[in-house]
């Protein structure tokens, strides 16, 4: 049996399955017009017909809304679970999930306290005549936030936070996985799941047309979908007036799935690319991965991690606000296979979806001699620099001058 001895013999002859897609994706839920001051004192005065701005008057929407959650979950019989701090959450989700057999529905309600973007309204006072008056800003705060873990016939397991203090801002949290793997079952092809991903699929095609197929429209379709069930705090009023919330992307993590035909094929993967990239967290090397020109204006942090858990490696790469992480996926009971996953996660934007698409693949087909040259070029650039400050160093000075090497 040849073995391979580089990542490109491993990427041309094993891999028996490659799927691409949205992996988990946090997107922010929000009213545009309450984002601002502005559109949220024409709320109070122009929409609810305060005399003065103050966000005492929607306190009673506030008490409404924590009033019509305690009710759903009396109604729908769900469980309330209070968070503990640092507690993980995905832990009990899958504990509730084991035991749910619907094809739909809420699986709990879980309540935490976390610091949020809130309106208050100060008290100030006038210079010249003394009077008090309301002034709306904005703050944050520690407030409870209620969590809707629930399950869905085309999206999979997903969860939908509310901020119970005005402005009332929410997360969803999808996993494009997830909802491959619903689809795959709606159609009828057969497939063995991973934790997160896909081991082996009849139609590889269709997975990945599925796959390309999780588009903006299908998210907002489930969001309108489960604001129609849930309790959430603007009413038919708010809604009518234009209060609706609208979705914008938080963080986005896109995964190159990989399956291996071999684990030693896996092994020797891993072993090469680290190698291979220990040095990738340098500026000069980032901008080879993410197609950006990097200076030394450029901000945020650049850097290689090498971590391992147990006896298994994964390499991340960050950069600024982003990453790549190489890490493999499966257990003991993948006795014939291997696989991994490298994911690019790129925080807010819709516009960022195609870098960090691109940049996973770069990752391991960015060959090395490549980087090499780079790094010769720069080293080029640098002598001749040095020279031409050695120059002007040893050149005859005028009166009145020195020459400095910095």
């Amino acid at each position: 049996m040849k073995l391979p001895h580089s990542v490109s013999e491993v990427l041309r002859d094993h891999v028996a399955l490659e799927s691409e897609c949205i992996d988990r994706m946090y997107l922010n839920v929000y009213v545009p017009q309450l984002q601002r001051i502005g559109g949220v004192v024409w709320y109070l005065r122009g929409h609810l017909g305060q005399r003065f701005a103050s966000t005492a008057g929607v306190a009673p929407k506030s008490d409404a809304f924590v009033a019509n959650v305690e009710r759903f979950v009396a109604e729908q019989g769900v469980q309330m679970v209070s968070f503990g701090k640092h507690q993980r959450k995905d832990e009990v989700t899958q504990q509730v999930l084991r035991q749910f057999d619907a094809d739909e529905g809420v699986l709990y309600v879980g309540r935490a306290q976390e610091r949020a973007r809130v309106v208050r309204t100060e008290r100030r006072r006038n210079a010249t005549t003394g009077m008090t008056y309301p002034w709306v800003v904005d703050g944050s705060a520690m407030v409870n936030h209620y969590y809707f873990y629930c399950l869905d016939e085309d999206f999979g397991p997903f969860f939908l936070k509310f901020c119970s203090y005005f402005p009332y801002n929410a997360k969803l949290c999808i996993n494009g996985n997830e909802y491959a793997k619903c689809q795959l079952r709606k159609r009828g092809i057969e497939f063995e799941a991973l934790d997160n991903g896909v081991l082996s699929c009849a139609d590889p095609k269709a997975l990945q047309r599925i796959c390309d197929g999780l588009d903006a429209k299908k998210i907002d379709r489930l969001l309108r979908k489960w604001l129609a069930r849930l309790p959430h705090p603007f009413d038919r009023r708010d809604r009518r007036a234009g209060y609706r919330y609208n979705l914008s992307i938080l963080q986005a993590e896109f995964a190159l799935t990989q399956v291996l035909d071999r684990p030693v094929a896996g092994r020797i993967f891993f072993e090469q690319v680290i190698r291979e990239n220990l040095d990738i967290g340098r500026p000069g090397q980032v901008q080879l991965i993410f197609d950006r020109r990097i200076t030394r204006r450029t901000p945020g942090r650049m850097r290689t991690r090498v971590i391992t858990e147990g006896v298994t490696p994964s390499l991340h790469v960050d950069y600024k606000r982003s990453a790549i992480q190489a890490v493999p996926q499966g257990g003991p009971g993948l006795a014939d296979r291997d696989d991994h996953q490298r994911h690019a996660r790129l925080r807010r934007g819709a516009a960022a979806q195609e870098p960090g698409r691109v940049a996973p693949h770069r990752l391991c087909r960015q060959p090395a001699a490549a980087r090499d040259r780079a790094d010769q070029s720069r080293l080029r650039l640098g002598r001749r620099r040095l020279a031409a400050v050695a120059a002007t160093a040893s050149a005859p000075r005028p009166a009145g001058t020195r020459a400095a090497l910095r």
